[in-house]
């Protein structure tokens, strides 16, 4: 059996946060899942900042950082000096290039997996929703096509009752 890192799929998932509409993860949980510590991270992707352009990475801002903080409801985060950065999928992958260390590379591959399990639990959700609401015009549309039925049917049985009885015909 290889050395493979297992880290449950659910502790990753919990990490990937919606920031500027789109899906994150921030430098201090990075560093957790890749056993390194937060400032090695930071000075390795300062060291190669070219690699990380603003959709691979950003730093959070104040308000944004305070908005994230009040979500922990405590103060976890210790003397923060700087902002959080905040990697997207690529920059996850650009991250284990900087890092360059075994357990890197397996980690970033597990996040990214976790990453397509996200993504395609958004895009199957999508499609049910986009489903139902066609769903919903048919039924609609179904609705207004009976209430015209039975206006029809209305507007028969009172003409029905305004004509006057027919003479019958045929032997007597």
């Amino acid at each position: 059996m290889s050395n493979e890192i297992i880290i449950p799929d659910e502790i990753i998932s919990s990490k990937i946060y919606l920031i500027r509409g789109q899906k994150v993860m921030l430098d201090k949980d990075l560093a957790e899942l890749y056993t390194v510590e937060t400032k090695q991270l930071k000075r390795q992707v300062r060291r190669n900042i070219e690699r990380f352009p603003e959709d691979f990475m950003f730093e959070l801002s104040q308000q944004e950082f305070e908005i994230l903080r009040s979500q922990f409801g405590t103060s976890n985060w210790g003397g923060t000096r700087y902002m959080p950065m905040a990697f997207t999928e690529q920059g996850v992958a650009m991250l284990s290039t900087v890092l360059n260390s075994p357990t890197a590379i397996k980690v970033s591959i597990q996040i990214i997996r976790v990453f397509s399990k996200v993504r395609e639990m958004l895009t199957d959700s999508l499609s049910v929703k986009l489903e139902i609401e066609e769903i919903k015009k048919k039924l609609t549309n179904h609705s207004k096509n009976i209430e015209l039925v039975f206006n029809y049917l209305d507007e028969l049985i009172d003409k029905k009752d305004n004509t006057e009885p027919r003479k019958k015909i045929g032997y007597k």
